[in-house]
């Protein structure tokens, strides 16, 4: 696995951050707990018991390959 960056507005230096695993990313990123950003998840299909739903800021498209070709 390759790792691609970590955000670079973190206040702490350690979340969110991106790998490359050859063939898909591996994104850390921020738990969604909320809500209302939870049943707008859920209007697309409910999130499987061994899948999560985290958060990454836009600003991190920039470390994903295809975005900056």
């Amino acid at each position: 696995m390759r790792f691609l960056g970590k955000d670079p507005g973190s206040e702490t230096g350690g979340s969110p951050a991106v790998w490359d695993d050859g063939d898909s990313y591996v994104i850390q990123g921020w738990s969604i707990n909320d809500a209302a950003t939870l049943d707008e998840v859920r209007k697309v299909g409910e999130v499987p018991a061994h899948e999560t739903v985290v958060r990454i800021p836009k600003r991190l498209m920039q470390l994903f390959p295809e975005t900056t070709a």
